[in-house]
């Protein structure tokens, strides 16, 4: 590989990783505003973070695919492993919530706290390697895709 397409290899990671950042505090902070509303109008909590939820991965998936991501896909190529990797993440944060909380008696605030650093470092994984990642035969002569930098 040589210096420039490093360079710009590592300026599109660097842009990506922004962009993930900005796109999960947009994702999260209407998730939020929204949930107070619901449960401000008598909505329950739980119904309303469930309800939620389904909002908040559909309005990321749009988000990382078209502008984090770039992402030429089709939609039925990456939204099943958007799913299953955002069920994944869920189940693992669960998982670890019951084990060190419940049984660990370790502070719900931090294991929250670990969990959110980990799992969003584990989702931008995925999605730049598995949901959106462009294949090779998309690649330019410098060995620079479209969207996953592959």
């Amino acid at each position: 590989m040589t210096g420039q397409s490093h360079k710009i290899r590592n300026t599109k990671n660097i842009v990506q990783v922004c962009r993930y950042l900005f796109t999960g505090l947009i994702t999260n902070l209407s998730s939020y505003a929204l949930y107070f509303l619901l449960t401000v109008a008598g909505m329950g909590p739980k119904t309303s973070m469930s309800l939620l939820f389904v909002f908040a991965v559909m309005l990321s998936y749009k988000m990382n695919k078209q502008w984090t991501f770039s992402s030429i896909n089709a939609n039925d190529s990456t939204l099943w492993r958007f799913v299953v990797a955002y069920a994944t993440a869920y189940a693992l944060n669960y998982c670890s919530m019951w084990v060190a909380v419940d049984h660990m008696k370790i502070s719900h605030y931090l294991v929250q706290a670990v969990n959110v650093v980990v799992i969003s470092a584990l989702l931008f994984i995925s999605q730049k390697y598995w949901i959106f990642a462009t294949s090779p035969a998309d690649c330019d002569s410098l060995g620079d895709c479209d969207s996953s930098g592959t």
